[in-house]
């Protein structure tokens, strides 16, 4: 994440981008985020740290909209342990997780897209090779048969 974005919470529920000098939406928040800021907020009359809660709202409208972020199984055990066993997991291991699954993913992604860049080019070798074969001929070059005769 390369910009630090810092945001009021005002009373009223709005949020002051200190940046821009401008009010902002919680999606135009996301779009923030995804564009790779790290958004950090605080209210605006306590100047106490409330990102957790309002990155947890962003949440919450997305699976509004999709009607699903998170497996029910997994918000159950969030309820019934998350205050208890789950915090330490989460606090410690799901960032951590969560970042080698996208780390892998990318690594995969472009194995992937080199693997096929790779083997157009074995096509292209493997054609250019059988034709310097009289067997293979015939099947890269259909007029081969008529020379023949």
């Amino acid at each position: 994440m390369d910009r630090k974005i810092l945001l009021k919470k005002y009373p009223n529920r709005r949020l002051y981008n200190t940046d821009t000098s401008s009010y902002v939406t919680l999606s135009r928040v996301a779009e923030l985020i995804r564009e790779g800021c790290h958004v950090e907020v605080v209210d605006a009359k306590t100047n106490e740290d409330v990102t957790a809660f309002i990155l947890t709202q962003i949440v919450l409208e997305q699976a509004k909209k999709s009607n699903s972020v998170l497996p029910v199984s997994l918000l159950h055990l969030i309820i019934q342990f998350g205050e208890t066993d789950l915090s330490d997991f989460f606090d410690n291991y799901l960032e951590l997780t969560l970042h080698s699954y996208l780390r892998y993913k990318k690594n995969m992604d472009e194995q992937f897209k080199n693997y096929l860049e790779l083997g157009m080019d074995f096509s292209r070798m493997a054609q250019k090779s059988m034709k310097g074969f009289p067997f293979f001929r015939s099947f890269s070059d259909p007029s081969s048969d008529e020379n023949e005769s």
